[in-house]
């Protein structure tokens, strides 16, 4: 479909392919955020946002649209996620260039990208249009991309398809990280406060937008924003915003208590490196393994120890052939054990 292994630079840090997302109306037409070598960045990194056309199924790696680019200050905190909102907007994330605890202080900074979601139009202009409601546009000091700001990393967001909320995970510094509802532009903080604690200081301004969840390091450092459910097959997870931790494996809930006030359950302790989570078109929700590219579906739990039976016969495994049940079935592949057990000469397999 498309080999971008001979484009992209993934560098010693947070490089890579980082983001994908379809155009909503045109079925033939795709974005991608990902990082390239860059001479003009310290980093030698750059992100790039662009669009690819595909053809007889096929997508050129070297022909694609570019939109938009950001030579990188260091080598992480690269940006991620891009997805389309309701309203047919492209939103783009990027983090506040990385290193530690913000040091060129581009998270409060509005004339700069970094530490932001963006919000653009790409089916109007060249390469791409602002949107009128956009909340710095006609201001000369500010980026009029910029749809919300104050973030230091919000690797993660998604837009709850009922409702059309936007969601983002905040990767924290030192002590929390946090849950964020993305208001148009709201400032979350950044470098100034780290979820609901002041960063660095033992004072600070409290004219921010507070985490609708956080939770300390001793539960995890680095979440990984993921869905609100909208799917059948859990009812009782129906509304219910689910989010990991990529060094625990943590996986959480917030419930809505009906009186306007979320609260964190922890749903699952799976020992895995979350790197995303994603939702299909029936709204059941997935989650991605880093490491070894495993892909995993959220599942109604079953209490009835019954609902899986043991097959009677070994033919009925799936691991024999079926018309000769001496020979194993397709797939499977023979090996021989380093201490096999004595059975009186019988061959085993």
């Amino acid at each position: 479909f498309l080999d971008m292994s001979g484009s992209i630079n993934h560098g010693p840090g947070e490089g890579g392919m980082l983001g994908m997302a379809w155009h909503p109306t045109r079925k033939d037409e795709f974005y991608l955020s990902y990082t390239v070598a860059s001479t003009s960045s310290p980093a030698n990194l750059k992100s790039v946002i662009a669009r690819f056309k595909t053809g007889d199924g096929i997508t050129a790696a070297n022909s694609p649209e570019i939109l938009l680019t950001l030579d990188q200050p260091f080598e992480n905190h690269n940006g991620g996620h891009i997805a389309f909102g309701k309203d047919g907007f492209l939103y783009i994330a990027f983090g506040d260039g990385g290193s530690g605890g913000d040091p060129g202080k581009r998270a409060q900074n509005i004339n700069v990208l970094f530490g932001k979601i963006l919000r653009i139009d790409v089916n109007s202009g060249s390469p791409y249009a602002i949107p009128q409601d956009n909340p710095f546009v006609g201001r000369t000091d500010a980026k009029a991309e910029i749809y919300a700001y104050g973030l230091r990393n919000p690797w993660r967001f998604s837009f709850d398809r009922s409702t059309g909320d936007l969601w983002a995970g905040d990767v924290g510094q030192d002590k929390f990280e946090e849950i964020d509802r993305i208001q148009k532009g709201g400032n979350y903080g950044w470098n100034i406060k780290e979820a609901t604690s002041c960063y660095n200081a033992a004072t600070c301004a409290n004219n921010f937008i507070e985490p609708v969840a956080s939770y300390p390091h001793s539960e995890g450092n680095s979440v990984t924003g993921g869905f609100v459910y909208r799917g059948k097959a859990i009812p009782a997870l129906n509304g219910v915003y689910l989010y990991a931790d990529f060094g625990t494996g943590k996986i959480w809930g917030l419930y809505p208590d009906g009186n306007g006030v979320l609260k964190p359950k922890l749903l699952l302790s799976t020992g895995m490196n979350i790197s995303s989570f994603a939702e299909d078109l029936d709204g059941e929700v997935y989650v991605l393994e880093y490491g070894n590219g495993f892909i995993h579906r959220f599942l109604p739990k079953s209490d009835n120890a019954s609902a899986v039976k043991a097959p009677a016969k070994l033919s009925l495994t799936g691991c024999f052939d079926k018309t000769n049940p001496t020979l194993p079935a397709a797939g499977l592949i023979p090996y021989e054990v380093n201490s096999p057990l004595w059975s009186d000469a019988a061959a085993k397999r």
